[in-house]
């Protein structure tokens, strides 16, 4: 079982946790950035961070679910939004939080980044999660 740490003498982080640690005798997945597309490849939500943010966590439980996990055994993400404003990046966390991967807490780094893989992406979430 995964522990997640907030550490003492740290501003307490909203919703995440500063650290987790595993112990190596569990196994641990990586997971490639889930992006907002759909089964036939095409974007969804183009020009809205909310809707493509829906996707890629959706994506995100289809990957885990195939591995015999979920959200919850999720320990880490790195959440890429293009965006230069607090607030947009503002509300896809609100989107995650809201979408079950806050749970645990998890650790977690958000970045606005200037651009992403596929044309019109705006959100890419890459995930490591904790087997059962």
């Amino acid at each position: 079982m995964a522990r997640r740490v907030t550490v003492p003498g740290l501003f307490p982080p909203p919703d995440y946790a500063h650290a987790a640690v595993v112990e190596t005798d569990r196994r641990l997945a990586f997971l490639a950035g889930a992006v907002p597309l759909d089964p036939d490849g095409e974007l969804v939500g183009p020009g809205d961070l909310t809707a493509q943010t829906g996707q890629v966590l959706a994506n995100l439980a289809t990957a885990l679910a195939a591995l015999g996990c979920g959200l919850g055994d999720v320990v880490a993400t790195t959440v890429y939004v293009v965006a230069t404003d607090p607030a947009d990046l503002g509300r896809v966390w609100e989107t995650v939080r809201a979408g079950g991967l806050s749970l645990g807490p998890h650790t977690s780094t958000l970045l606005g980044v200037a651009c992403l893989g596929y044309a019109g992406q705006l959100v890419e979430i890459t995930a490591v999660a904790e087997l059962p």
